[in-house]
């Protein structure tokens, strides 16, 4: 049965938006939770939001997606359905800051990276797991991983598919904040939102435009790339391997085949 998807948006006083989605206890990702977002963080900044916190209620953040369920394109799709809508994740003048609970694999971590900031607990964990699975990333992290931690690591996280925890994800600037109660997580995401949202609000739209240029046209173009290599891949035996090994929960044997 598929979870119903809540959402619900605040706007307090300081002009700090919050965002909470459930989805479930893993908060798989889907196309109408994708869009449910962008429309959210549209709305809040309509309504002069200068900061916004997503925060994943549920066991965790985002466990990427769900493949007992339907994640297919049409024949010849630039994308996939559940990324068409990724890019206006990426056009927005607010800063938005992630509150991690839990677990960001696969298409999860994608979200996570969608945002400008993130707040974890040293608890979090995180992966993008695609290796493990048989195929090759989505959510155009073969831009934004590297683009926040480098090329190294970004291979690292990749190529072996591990989960690193909270700790190391803010060694390696993964992350931004810990803290160390997960109760607090929340209240330390809108915090830090706070400190964003009292500086001018047209200064810092223009800061981020200039930092960011053209990333939503790039994730774009990342999108459809990855979706060619992915499209490929999932047709392959070591495809299937690692989907049925991950159900089984046992090591995946893959022949290169």
């Amino acid at each position: 049965m598929t979870p119903e998807l809540v959402l619900d948006t605040e706007l307090d006083s300081s002009h700090v938006g919050t965002v909470t989605f459930e989805r479930g206890p893993y908060n798989y990702l889907s196309a109408g939770l994708l869009t449910a977002l962008a429309d959210a963080f549209d709305d809040l900044s309509a309504r002069g939001a200068r900061a916004i916190v997503l925060y994943g209620d549920g066991r965790h953040f985002c466990a990427g997606a769900d493949f007992a369920g339907n994640d297919t394109a049409a024949p010849g799709a630039a994308t996939s359905p559940i990324y068409e809508v990724v890019p206006r994740l990426f056009e927005r003048s607010a800063p938005v800051v992630a509150a991690l609970r839990g677990a960001s694999i696969g298409g999860g971590l994608g979200l996570a990276l969608a945002a400008d900031f993130r707040i974890a607990t040293a608890k979090s964990r995180f992966s993008a797991n695609f290796a493990r699975l048989g195929f090759s990333q989505g959510f155009a992290l073969s831009l934004t991983l590297p683009r926040l931690i480098g090329l190294q690591r970004a291979s690292d996280l990749l190529y072996t598919g591990r989960t690193i925890y909270g700790d190391e994800a803010l060694q390696i600037g993964l992350c931004d904040r810990l803290t160390d109660d997960e109760a607090l997580l929340l209240g330390e995401a809108r915090s830090y939102a706070a400190e964003i949202a009292a500086s001018a609000p047209l200064a810092v739209a223009a800061i981020r435009r200039r930092l960011h240029g053209d990333l939503a046209d790039a994730v774009r173009d990342a999108l459809e790339r990855d979706w060619t290599d992915q499209t490929s891949l999932k047709l392959t035996a070591d495809f299937r391997e690692g989907i049925v090994a991950a159900r089984e929960r046992r090591t995946p044997q893959f022949r290169a085949q």
